[in-house]
């Protein structure tokens, strides 16, 4: 080649790759391509924690290692494009190390990272993340405003049926009781106006805060709800609870998509909610319709129950724990219905299975529960099987001694032998003035022997004794009602002195044909 002609003598591309070939591997015959093999060069990765001071020299080894990892031999070639060309291919292959193009009087720069080393695995996924993400996927976005709707409720009357009975019985009105119909409850708070009995304040309250909820918020909403429809309940309202309840349905059962629907009945939905809409078909006269809802509930808690299973071992436990104990209420207010219905046979059969109901799994005795079903087969005429429940309730250790005392004078009472029931009941009394059911019992005790004053007296010793009490239990009123008309003909200003007793102190709610007292 002429001088005019000669290329310079510059590293290029293919140099570089057989140098680097032949100080790592042994090398190749001629017949081999050096397309056909990958090579990795992985450089040793400086610690970094071990920062040469700024000016600091290199050291001879130092030199020499940069000189034999930077520096190839210069090899001339005949064929710059498929010199070029192959560089491009090796490029791709060579990605520890960075080449010099030709152009380039820089020495070559060899990164330190090693971009082909294996990725560490991701932790794994323990059981309790597991969960976690699938409970926040549960979760839907709800948003229903047809619950605060204010037209969901209907206006609460200001006057009630004790009300009436003082503008008809008690005159001149100066002698009638002040009494609160309006529903006020900004000026008192909730525990007020529960002892109080103020349903129609805590009915009021429960609806404002409806109508200004956020409807995103659910639970509040609900919980708010079921507060409303029991205090319109107590308020004996028992038409405008079915039809608000009935609106309250309506909204949910409308609820799409039908997951979302699923998630606010079987997660948000609080129980005590669907009892209130079973007992729809009680106040429409439909008893036997009331019975299957609160069977259809009964069979949700003992699925509840068998599915809880399949929990974490301590969640597991409370959450069977919570049904069974609903499942045991499903069963004491179908037990009522029956008994209001007089089939004491299916009311006690029902019950008997709970007072052995274990309790996280330990077999646990009710001794109260088990009185109960004594006296309802008192109420029956089986005396003889009353007699053997009470006697495993006397045997019972857990069972307190005044409950063993007041079933002993009940069966006495029942039995005829009135003397030793009198006796009895008057010890209960001796050591708890305060026992207000051995004193009602005592009365029907002295009533049975004629005793008809004395009978009075304890009734109404025990109203002027603690009147807030008293005045709220229907069955005390009654029995002291029938008492003064049983007495004499003049009884029925007995019984006005004792409406005005009541009003000043009941509150809210109360069924007013215990007083025995008509409005027409």
């Amino acid at each position: 080649m002429s001088a005019a002609t000669e290329v310079p003598s510059v590293p290029t591309p293919t140099a570089v790759t057989a140098d680097v070939r032949d100080t790592q591997f042994d090398a190749l015959s001629p017949s081999e391509s050096i397309l056909d093999t990958t090579v990795y060069v992985e450089q040793e990765v400086p610690d970094p924690f071990l920062i040469d001071e700024e000016g600091d020299a290199m050291s001879e080894g130092e030199k020499e290692e940069e000189r034999e990892t930077s520096v190839a031999p210069s090899v001339a070639s005949s064929e710059p494009p498929a010199a070029q060309e192959i560089a491009l291919s090796v490029s791709t292959t060579l990605t520890t190390a960075t080449i010099a193009s030709p152009a380039s009087s820089e020495p070559p720069v060899l990164s330190p990272l090693n971009v082909n080393k294996d990725v560490p695995p991701p932790p794994e996924e323990t059981e309790q993340d597991a969960e976690e993400e699938e409970a926040e996927e549960e979760v839907p976005d709800l948003f229903l405003p047809g619950l605060i709707i204010p037209t969901m409720f209907l206006p609460i009357p200001n006057t009630d049926p004790l009300t009436t009975l003082l503008t008809k019985y008690i005159y001149p009105p100066e002698k009638r009781p002040v009494r609160d119909v309006t529903g006020e409850w900004q000026r008192t708070d909730v525990h007020t106006m529960v002892m109080t009995n103020s349903w129609r304040a805590l009915a009021k309250m429960a609806r404002d805060r409806i109508v200004v909820c956020n409807p995103a918020d659910i639970e509040n909403i609900l919980g708010l709800w079921y507060l409303r429809l029991s205090s319109v309940a107590r308020l004996r309202l028992s038409n405008q609870t079915a039809a608000e309840c009935i609106n309250l349905f309506a909204v949910l059962n409308a609820i799409e998509p039908a997951e979302h629907r699923h998630y606010v009945f079987e997660k948000i939905l609080p129980f005590e909610l669907e009892v209130m809409y079973a007992r729809i078909k009680y106040w429409s006269g439909d008893h036997m319709g009331y019975i299957d809802a609160l069977s259809a509930l009964l069979r949700k808690c003992k699925r509840k129950a068998r599915e809880a299973g399949g929990l974490k071992e301590g969640e597991a436990q409370e959450v069977k724990d919570m049904w069974k104990e609903r499942g045991a209420r499903v069963c004491l207010i179908l037990a009522s219905q029956l008994v209001e219905m007089k089939d004491f046979t299916a009311a006690t059969k029902l019950l008997e299975p709970l007072c052995s109901q274990s309790i996280n799994d330990e077999p646990a005795t009710n001794p109260t529960l088990r009185s109960a079903i004594a006296r309802i087969y008192l109420q029956g005429g089986n005396v003889q099987l009353a007699a053997h429940h009470f006697a495993l309730v006397d045997q019972d250790p857990s069972a307190d001694e005044t409950l063993k005392r007041t079933n002993e004078g009940i069966l006495a009472a029942a039995d005829g032998e009135w003397e030793k029931s009198v006796d009895i009941l008057k010890g209960l009394i001796d050591k708890d003035a305060e026992n207000f059911v051995a004193v009602n019992n005592l009365s029907v005790a002295l009533l049975s022997q004629g005793k008809l004053k004395e009978a009075i007296d304890v009734l109404e010793k025990a109203l002027k004794s603690s009147p807030s009490t008293v005045v709220v239990a229907e069955p005390f009123l009654f029995n002291l009602s029938t008492l003064y008309e049983l007495r004499s003909a003049a009884g029925l200003e007995k019984k006005k002195d004792l409406l005005i007793e009541v009003a000043q102190w009941s509150g809210d709610g109360l069924r007013t044909n215990c007083l025995k007292m008509p409005t027409n």
